[in-house]
Order: structure tokens, then sequence, then C-alpha cells
């Protein structure tokens, strides 16, 4: 057995562990996520952080380790891979002359080894990350290798974090210096919960003056639902000397002077001063945050033109109707000749005359605007555009559903003057009812959509009750799907690529890759005009995979040939959650191309999200546990928005592009940009805005700290060519898709 090498700067690493406050009775719970995610990685049983000491080593986070070890210097493969910057791999430990007589090969069994020094700010190294098998292994890779040391990077962070902590506690200054005039509300206690000094900020927040709260207990400032908890979290803490791996809770329930309850953040920190242990609190005052919370939400369920209901909100009322269940009326609404009004006479005037139909229809309903999610009776609402829907529940006939419609059509078939133009309105309306025409929301809407285009077909104020030719007949209409497959076989699909960049100085930071057609009679087609149907065909699967595959390699070759942190963001298919393993196929790709994980961002949609809420949550969290990145699209415009970011582990989100459009003309849509971006900070989210297309656009969204942006400003989708032509990257061969 060959003894690991003697290190010339042993003195300054042992300084460094002390520093750290590291030693063999410590453990660190921030670890646990690394060598966790380390064994999933790797299919590896264990893996570990392993500090060495002068004589011994010691693990401060570690996974499948069994007791009995031994843990001596002498024998420790981390004591050698410290010795060396590279990762230091033994695929088979029988056949290397270092470690073939080594007791953790012939008593513990170990045969497989890789393992990443850990260095201290000043480079020397404490430790190691490693992974470690009873089996051998040949297979573990030059880009297994770098997603070690990517992990290794995560675990140098936290040790680091823990160094400052550690460090906090030897040189923390004075009360009155460090928080008597913060702005931040700040309590210190004692290990006995009294209170020391609070600041005036957290006093006012509370009613008091400063010299009223000092020598009461923490409880002093809680409701008393808040007590046991407090005093059961801080006794333990006290008891084990650490908050580490204590459930301390982020948001408690503060009480003011006048009995008054309010929901109040709490950070919890500790040190020692003279031997003791103290604790220093930092609140904030949530009630503001949590009103902001609730705008959002009503927000999400309102269409802000208008106020009418939203899409999103008009779909859930139709579906709690149905299951109630109970028959209902859906009628859709367009109006007629819209386009032309909005070409000739602009956008203002055209969206006046959207809120004036919304009132009008608002009134016809008995509904008030902005109160779309309280509405209990029939409900109007608009999904986009001009066009509009309602639903009255508890109509069950075709002909009782038609008097409706042409109420409707009565109701908006006016002259009206709009800022000063006059204007002849009038709208088509398709209908159809449930159970007659369908028993779910979507099916019943679709089929009063084909109702209107049918209405429309016959003239202007026209309606058309829906009948089952009208579903044959799209059937017939879409069959042109089928050239999908060929546009695969001949490699037609191709990716065009819209560059993402840094909104303070215009730099590079990604790009998102886009679908398009190469039609060999069409053109170059948009996705508008083929994804509908490739999205419910069964050629969804195959392109998802090869659009990730392609984007990837993309993005590996400009990372190689001069943008070398750009972010590829790649458009996820519903299906690739339901066929194959989203997750292999992501993983392989990545090793295929040599890609670390976080240059993918895999962007999501509500419709994945709302579809298969019982798959996609345990891949989402097994590709965010690799490093990939994960973007929600169109953030803010579905009702499952707010619950996304609770429910997924989501680490960007994409402002929609109608709200930074409409952020300059209305207060609304800016309030809504600027909750979504402060949303995004205060979840330690990354945020994007789409759809910018103007300097005033930019301005603002710079002067709301949005760090990052797309949209034709900058530069419409690209071909690769373009591209790299824009940027001054490499050239590449565009591959397609067979």
């Amino acid at each position: 057995m060959k003894c690991p090498p003697t290190l010339n700067s042993e003195v300054e690493r042992l300084q460094a562990l002390s520093d750290h406050g590291l030693h063999r009775e410590k453990v660190l719970p921030s670890l646990d996520p690394v060598v966790r995610i380390a064994a999933r990685m790797f299919d590896m049983p264990v893996a570990a952080v392993n500090m060495i000491g002068d004589d011994h080593v010691f693990f401060v986070a570690s996974t499948g380790l069994k007791a009995g070890i031994d843990m001596s210097r002498d024998v420790s493969f981390c004591a050698h891979a410290i010795a060396q910057t590279e990762v230091m791999v033994v695929p088979d430990a029988l056949l290397d002359e270092r470690f073939h007589d080594n007791p953790l090969v012939t008593v513990s069994g170990v045969r497989f080894y890789a393992g990443v020094p850990l260095f201290s700010p000043e480079g020397h190294p404490m430790g190691a990350l490693c992974v470690i098998d009873a089996r051998p292994h040949s297979d573990f890779t030059t880009d297994d290798q770098e997603r070690l040391r990517e992990l290794a990077c995560m675990a140098s962070d936290r040790l680091e974090l823990h160094r400052i902590e550690t460090l906090s506690e030897s040189t923390r200054p004075s009360f009155d210096d460090y928080a008597s005039s913060s702005a931040s509300p700040v309590v210190w206690f004692d290990d006995q919960r009294r209170i020391i000094a609070i600041n005036a900020v957290a006093a006012a927040m509370h009613g008091y003056h400063p010299s009223e709260c000092t020598g009461q207990l923490l409880e002093f400032l809680l409701s008393e639902l808040e007590h046991v908890r407090i005093r059961q979290g801080l006794e333990c803490a006290v008891k084990i000397g650490s908050l580490e791996g204590l459930d301390i809770p982020a948001e408690v329930r503060g009480l003011r002077k006048d009995g008054s309850e309010f929901l109040v953040g709490f950070s919890l920190f500790r040190w020692r001063h003279k031997g003791q242990l103290r604790f220093e609190a930092v609140l904030k005052d949530l009630t503001l945050q949590r009103r902001e919370e609730a705008d959002l939400r009503r927000l999400a369920n309102i269409d802000t033109l208008t106020g009418l209901a939203n899409r999103a909100c008009f779909y859930r009322k139709i579906q709690e109707t149905l299951l109630t269940p109970a028959p209902a009326a859906v009628l859709m609404v367009d109006l007629d000749n819209f386009k032309d009004l909005n070409d000739t006479l602009g956008p203002v005037i055209a969206d006046a005359v959207l809120q004036n139909v919304a009132q009008l229809l608002a009134k016809l309903v008995g509904q008030e605007l902005h109160q779309a999610h309280l509405s209990e009776g029939p409900m109007a609402a608009r999904l986009g555009a001009d066009e509009f829907a309602l639903l009255f529940p508890g109509v069950a006939s075709s002909e009782a559903a038609d008097l409706l419609a042409q109420q409707v059509i009565n109701c908006i078939q006016q002259t009206t003057t709009v800022h000063g133009q006059e204007l002849h309105l009038s709208a088509c309306c398709g209908v159809a009812v449930a159970p007659l025409h369908a028993h779910e929301a979507l099916e019943l809407v679709g089929n009063a959509d084909l109702a209107l285009h049918e209405a429309k077909r016959n003239g202007r104020a026209r309606s058309f009750i829906f009948v089952q030719a009208l579903r044959m007949q799209a059937v017939a209409r879409h069959l042109y799907g089928m050239e999908l497959h060929r546009a695969v076989d001949q490699g037609e699909l191709v990716l065009f690529y819209q560059p993402q960049v840094n909104l303070r100085d215009g730099s590079l930071t990604g790009a998102e890759a886009l679908l398009r057609w190469h039609h060999p009679q069409r053109g170059l087609l948009a996705p508008a005009a083929f994804l509908p149907a490739l999205e419910g065909g069964p050629l969804a699967p195959k392109v998802g995979a090869w659009v990730l595959d392609e984007a990837r390699s993309q993005a590996a070759f400009w990372r190689r040939n001069g943008a070398p942190t750009l972010r590829m963001g790649v458009n996820l298919f519903s299906a690739q959650f339901r066929v194959g393993d989203l997750v292999s196929e992501v993983t392989g790709a990545l090793v295929r191309h040599g890609l670390p994980p976080s240059a993918l961002e895999l962007e999501l949609t509500e419709n994945i999200v709302l579809d298969h809420d019982d798959v996609v949550p345990d891949a989402l969290r097994r590709l965010r546990e690799l490093g990939v990145g994960l973007a929600f699209d169109d953030f803010g415009t579905g009702y499952a928005s707010l619950s996304v970011l609770t429910s997924y582990p989501i680490t960007r989100i994409k402002i929609d592009r109608a709200f930074v459009q409409g952020m300059l003309t209305s207060k609304r849509e800016a309030s809504v940009v600027r909750a979504i971006l402060e949303m995004a900070r205060s979840s330690d989210l990354e945020a994007i805005a789409e759809g910018v297309e103007t300097e005033a656009q930019l301005e603002s969204l710079r002067r709301e700290h949005c760090k990052e942006g797309q949209g034709y400003l900058f530069a419409k989708p690209l071909s690769v060519a373009d591209f790299e032509l824009a940027y001054g990257l490499g050239i590449k061969r565009v591959v397609t898709v067979r």
C-alpha cells in the first residue's frame, strides 16, 4: 500500500480547515444535496465530502456509507486526491499499485473511486468530493469528470458560506454599529429567548419603543399561536449549539401592541459571545407583499385590457360547472372585421372598442368587471384579440342557447362613437351546449368555436349552433398534418435562433431555439402554421428529441467558437413527458455534446403543467438536480403561473410579450411586469422579458431592474448562418431532422 504524499502547505491547509470550523464532529447539512445529486448522477452507491485532517479523515456529508470503515489518513483515497488539481479516477483499485492492498479495498470492498479536491479561497486543498462503488468502472468519461468538477464547485460555494458564518461568529460588531440605524428590523436575544437589543424599525413595526421590548421574551412580539413552535425550535438550537438542520419557520404571525396580528418574514442567525449562544432575528412585514400577491392572483384571472375573465379563468369555470354536473351553454363571440378596424384606426381605438364590448357583455350577464374569479352565475370572458366567450350555466337546449346568442348579437350590433370615430359594430356567435354537444370544457369550447367559424363564413351578425358535421370538416382540414411525416423524413424541419441579451450592455447571454418548416411549396412556415398539428400528433416526441439534440449540438459549437457562456433555451412538447425518458435523453445529449447542464434551459408552457401534473414534477425535479435550467414561458397569462413557482423547481420566468408591449400605455400592465419581477427576485429566480420591440420598452425594463430580454428590438429569429454573422461566431452546416 502506498501512503498519500505529504503536502508542502500542510500547516496552511490545516489552518484553512480550522478557519472553516471543520472537524471530525462536524457535519454540514447544506452539503447533503450535493452528495445525493452526485450519487444519482453517476449511479453510484456512495458519495461523500471528505475532509483530510492531520492524521485522520472525516466526512462532513455522505450518502450510502457503512459504519466501521478505516478513517486514518494513511489509507484514504481522498488524501491522494488532494495532492493533485485534476479529478483522480481509480477504475479498479485491485489493479492499482497504490491501493490493491489497501484495507479499504481488501476489507471494505472499494473497487472504484473518483474524487475531485476542494480548495479554500487561498487555494489550499481541504478535502474532496468523491463517488465510490464496490464494482470497477471503466466508463467514467471525461464528461463525467467535468460534471463531478461542477458539483465540486457547488460544494466549495457551500463550504465558503459556512466559513463566512464561522468567521462572523468571531468578528460580529456591536448592535449599535451593526443594526441600530438599519432600515431592516433586527432583534437580538439570548439563549433564554430574552431580548437583548431591538432597533427602532423592529420596535415600531410592532407598535413599541425599543425600551418597551428590551428584557422581554421573544414571544412578546409574536402571536400566541407561534409561542410553542418558536420556543421548541430555539430550545433545540441551544441544545445542539446550531441552527443547521432545524425547521425554523420562514414566516411567523407577529403581534402588535394594539393586539392585531400580521405576517412577518423571519430569518434567524446565531453566534457565540463569550461562550454564550446569541441569536439574531431579521424581520420583514409581509403585509404589503401578500397584498401584491393577492392582486397578482386576481390579475391572473382577469383580462387586463377589458376587466373580463381571461381564458384560463373561463375554462376553469366551465369545468367546475360541468363537474357539478349541470347543463351549460357556451357562446363564442367574434367581432366582424375587427382586424380592418385595428389596421385602419389603430390600436388605441381598437382597444377602446374591446373595452366597450366588454362592458356590454358584462352588463348582459350581470357580471362586475375585474371580479371574474368571484362570478357564481353567467360569465363573460375575453379569450384573446377580439374573441369573447360567454358561459350560461343551466341552459340545456340549443333553442334556448340560440335565443341568448341573438341577444348577444343585438347587444353588440349598434352604432357607437369612440374617440370621435363613429363605428358600426357587429359580431358573430357560435353556440355549443353541454351535455348535448360535449361533456368537458375543452371540447365544449372547441365545438362552440367551430360553430363560430361557420357563422362568420355565412356573413356578418350571424349565429350558428354546433353540429357534428363541423367536427368532421375540421378533421378533414387537419389532414394536411400528414405532410409533417414527409417533412420529418425529408429533413424539412430546421431550427432558427432568437438571441437573448443582457439589457444593460446588449451582450449575448443565450438563444432560444425555434422550429421552422421549409415547405417545398409554401416556403418557410412559422410555428403557428404547423405546431398545433405537430403537438397533437405522434411525431412530437421524435421531433422534440431532435430539437433537443440539434440545439445542444449548436450550443456546444457556439460555446467553443466565440460564445463560451451561451445558454440555449429549448421549448418542450407536452408529449415528451409521456413517451420515453426525457431525463435520460437530456443527460445523454449533454454528455454526447460535452455540455455542462447549466448551458441548457428547458422552457415549459402552461399546457404541459396542467396536462401531466402526475408525471411532470418528478421529471423536472430530476432535471433540476442535474443542473439544467427550467423556464416558465408566458408567465402571468394563465392561472397555473403562481402555483408553478411553489410546485415546480423553476429557475427562470419569461414575462409574456403582451405585458411588455402594454407596460408603457397601461398602468395595470406595468404593475404586472413590476410584480412579476419582484416575485422573481423574492423567489431567487431569474427573469427575462419577451417581445421587447422598442427602445422605450427597453428603458422601462432597465428601470425595473430586468436583467435580460429578447425581441425584435435585438433580432428576429435567425438562421444559423445569420446568427453566426450577427454575433461573430463560427460557421456550422445546418443539420435537418430526418
